[in-house]
């Protein structure tokens, strides 16, 4: 009677036993596909309330929500990059003791949010929660912008060093020939980078000298910098021109040593006018940045005094005089030092001018350039506002991509992570990674179900998945460090169920 009941018990069971038996995982050595590698990122303009907030004055909680959809949309774009601005004019969109806040917070400048948050650090923590990569975007040397509106705090430089700045037209400027206005961007820079965990710094084509304005005559006006080129360029041997470009290389150069200095795996970018001189290529036309903005943009690119270069190729295919592919080949035959090439992509001109197609056709232009890895949209509100260009970007996202590994800044790769099962049900699987060695900073979940790989891009505190069915044959976790080196992966395998064998007097299982 014993054994007739052991055996009724085990017939009862024996659903579930094969249940748990198709779901058995065991480690194996897999080498899953390799994720996308590419910069997916896009600028989000403070200036003049270009993207966010969306008008100075909202609520704090109002600027919390306008932000976040931002950040979400970005995501959903598999975006892998956003590049904040956080230093439109010698102001602040973060809690500074040596500028101003923003006027376009509040529409005062010099008022701080009420109740206080740290735009910044709500904007970094959010994106990486999110998966995404925060660079700070500043603008070195503009004091004051033609859009300004508010009256000017009395902690703003033009208050506190008067001798520094300057009014080139309608806008305010620090002197790039006065070593002390240099020494005060690079300390404004550096209390960012070391108070705050971003992921990168940016500078933008409006780094060193003005763009050109008139003056009511139509005459072109000159930079007003005859103290300091008194003061230190007569004496340098060099010309006005040359001077005003030294100080430019000089700038550059500093700043790239102090990031590496106070935090290496910070990233170091700028995104300059995309033509550094007309005729170079031969076909090209257009600004002489190099002589008009004193901005020598090729040979910060070509010494490697940067990580990433993104010159804003604004222009369409099929451009005779300012042609984006040719532009693009142009620029990838001056990175000496192998630095990334991630250009800058109009999203507005694909509203004002383009198809949105245009986009498609110069996403598909980097991905044949050798040498290029990725481009910046500008501006995030334009993919947002535009249904059609959102809709060419996620056709050309399909699978999110991990920013690409910098190895001039190390590429000793993490260990190998550890996977286990945590728990299992009918209803789903759970699993469970962590670290071997040194912390990661993103997760690379892969899996693959009936024959076809899944990438998901996690943040480095996740560090479990849940399966609901089906469930996947193969599961593998990779971590990534700060520098986009990836570890090898660890893996689990689905066990096929065993064969149950029949022995003399019965069923063995």
């Amino acid at each position: 009677m014993a054994r007739t009941r052991i055996l009724l018990a085990l017939v009862l069971l024996m659903p579930a036993m094969l249940f748990a038996a198709e779901e058995i995982y065991r480690p194996a050595t897999i080498v899953p596909p390799q994720p996308a590698r590419e910069f997916r990122g896009a600028w989000i303009a403070t200036v003049a309330n270009i993207d966010w907030p969306s008008k100075p004055g909202l609520t704090v909680a109002e600027q919390k929500a306008e932000l976040l959809a931002l950040l979400d949309y970005a995501a959903q774009l598999k975006l892998n990059a956003v590049i904040f601005q956080v230093r439109p004019a010698s102001d602040a969109m973060y809690d500074s003791t040596i500028e101003p806040w923003s006027e376009y917070l509040s529409g005062t400048m010099g008022q701080a949010p009420q109740p206080f948050y740290d735009p910044l650090a709500f904007a970094v923590e959010a994106a990486h929660r999110r998966g995404l990569e925060l660079h700070a975007w500043f603008n070195p040397f503009r004091a004051r912008d033609s859009q300004s509106k508010s009256s000017i705090a009395p902690g703003h430089v033009s208050r506190t060093h008067p001798e520094l700045v300057c009014k080139y037209g309608s806008q305010l400027w620090l002197d790039p020939g006065e070593p002390a206005a240099r020494d005060y961007v690079l300390r404004v820079i550096m209390d960012v980078v070391r108070r705050y965990d971003i992921d990168g710094v940016q500078f933008d084509d409006k780094l060193l000298y003005p763009y050109p304005e008139k003056d009511a005559a139509g005459r072109t006006l000159d930079f007003p910098d005859d103290a300091s080129w008194r003061k230190y360029g007569l004496r340098s041997g060099m010309s006005r021109d040359n001077w005003r470009r030294e100080n430019g290389n000089l700038f550059v150069q500093g700043v790239y040593q102090n990031i590496k200095a106070a935090k290496p795996w910070v990233k170091f970018g700028i995104s300059p006018f995309g033509i550094w001189r007309p005729m170079n290529p031969p076909a090209i036309r257009g600004l002489d940045a190099y002589a008009k903005l004193y901005a020598d943009s090729r040979l910060w690119f070509a010494n490697g005094w940067l990580d990433y270069f993104s010159p804003q190729l604004y222009w369409s295919i099929d451009s005779p005089q300012q042609s984006f592919p040719v532009l693009l080949n142009w620029w990838t035959r001056q990175n000496a030092r192998g630095r990334h090439l991630w250009p800058g992509l109009s999203a507005v001109n694909a509203r004002e001018k383009w198809s949105p197609d245009e986009i498609a056709r110069q996403i598909a232009a980097i991905r044949r350039q050798p040498g290029a890895g990725g481009e910046i949209f500008y501006h995030l509100r334009n993919l947002a506002d535009n249904s059609a260009l959102a809709g060419v970007v996620r056709a050309a996202y399909p699978q999110p991509a991990l920013v690409p590994a910098s190895p001039w800044l190390g590429f000793i790769p993490p260990a190998t992570p550890k996977l286990i099962v945590a728990e299992d049900t009918r209803a789903a699987l759970r699993v469970r990674w962590q670290t071997t060695g040194e912390p990661a900073w993103w997760w690379v979940l892969q899996f693959q179900t009936n024959q076809a790989w899944t990438t998901k891009i996690l943040p480095a505190d996740l560090t479990t998945w849940t399966f609901e069915n089906p469930r996947p044959d193969l599961i593998s976790i990779t971590a990534v460090d700060r520098i986009g080196n990836p570890s090898p992966p660890a893996a689990l395998k689905k066990s096929p169920p065993p064969v149950p064998v029949r022995g003399g007097r019965g069923a063995a299982f």
